[in-house]
């Protein structure tokens, strides 16, 4: 059984996605949330999974509060830290920490549109399709091997909102998986990029299919 720590700052929907996929061999042993009001800390602890919170705003340094938050990681001896909605900038001690068992996913097509307003940005340039992607965390921001990706067409008239929308559900479905896949032993960082671990299927990194709502 691989113990998964899930960091939040919301509500958690993606955090909500993968306990509710009931991933085969792991467990969640624990949803930790930057700001004590996030809501995603409630709906955890209603299912019985260990919560706990650590106020960024308290601590006097980013430094200070990535070893805070690591001592909380550590005590459930993760085998992978989760990402989901997490909106800290983490330094590079603590990224390298857990290279390689430390995921996230990224509304936008990365490389394309790393960082804040994806959707706006994605309209801006008229991009075709969107989507999002789910990679392994590195210290250069929304950046590192690429885990899987899924895309949406962007529709005529489409706003931030509405394609932010469609994105959120992909993102829903492409998570878990990515998560599966990696607790099943399916997936490898090899030179920098993500290819087929020893217990990896034929179709290991075959996308989902791209949405047309």
């Amino acid at each position: 059984m691989k113990n998964i720590v899930i960091l939040i700052s919301g509500r958690g929907s993606n955090m909500q996605a993968i306990v509710e996929a009931g991933i085969p061999g792991a467990r969640v042993a624990a949803v930790i949330a930057n700001r004590p009001d996030a809501a995603g800390l409630a709906w955890a602890a209603e299912r019985g999974i260990a919560t706990a919170a650590l106020d960024h705003k308290a601590y006097a340094s980013r430094e200070a509060f990535d070893a805070a938050l690591a001592a909380a990681i550590d005590a459930h001896q993760p085998d992978l830290v989760v990402l989901a909605g997490f909106m800290r900038i983490l330094t590079e001690g603590f990224t390298r920490r857990y290279e390689g068992r430390m995921m996230n996913i990224h509304p936008s097509l990365l490389p394309a549109f790393p960082g804040l307003h994806t959707h706006e940005r994605a309209l801006e340039m008229g991009c075709k399709l969107a989507g999002c992607t789910v990679h392994f965390v590195t210290a250069e921001l929304d950046h590192g091997p690429i885990v899987a990706q899924g895309a949406v067409n962007v529709l005529d008239g489409d706003t931030p909102d509405s394609l932010a929308a469609r994105v959120l559900k992909l993102e829903h479905q492409l998570y878990p998986e990515a998560v599966r896949r990696f607790v099943a032993g399916e997936i490898a960082v090899v030179d920098g990029k993500v290819a087929a671990g020893p217990g990896a299927a034929a179709s290991l990194l075959s996308p989902l299919p791209s949405s047309k709502a």
